[in-house]
């Protein structure tokens, strides 16, 4: 009988090791889940904030050029590793419109200004 005991006990022993096992296994997936899901969302957070810095580095270049040269019309302007594609419309009220690209990220920005007698002025700055 003390063997039939014995023998039970290393069973015991065997389940409960696999039970904890499998807690830990679960639990440690879990865990490398939430990261990688946190880790992907943080680089959509980073490009998309990188791609508005490109997009507005881009409407403040098109501002200074338009400030040098009233007949400019806009370009692809490379910053960093993203593009600014700067398009620009009006007369003395002039729209430029910033398109702002890193990888599969992109952002606009949208800037009115206004030209009377030489002096210009900037009247809306948005993201669009």
């Amino acid at each position: 009988m003390k063997r039939a005991n014995n023998f039970y006990r290393k069973g015991q022993t065997l389940v409960t090791l696999l039970v904890f096992s499998v807690v830990a296994l679960t639990v440690a997936t879990a865990a490398v889940a939430i990261m990688i899901n946190i880790a992907q969302a943080t680089n959509r957070v980073e490009g998309n904030i990188t791609a508005l810095q490109i997009a507005e580095s881009g409407a403040e270049n098109a501002l200074l050029r338009l400030l040098r040269n009233p007949s400019y019309t806009g370009e692809t302007l490379q910053v960093g590793d993203g593009t600014a594609v700067i398009t620009i419309s009006g007369t003395t009220t002039k729209t430029v419109t910033v398109v702002g690209t890193l990888d599969s990220h992109t952002k606009t920005v949208q800037v009115v200004a206004t030209f009377t007698n030489g002096i210009m002025t900037v009247t809306s700055w948005r993201e669009i």
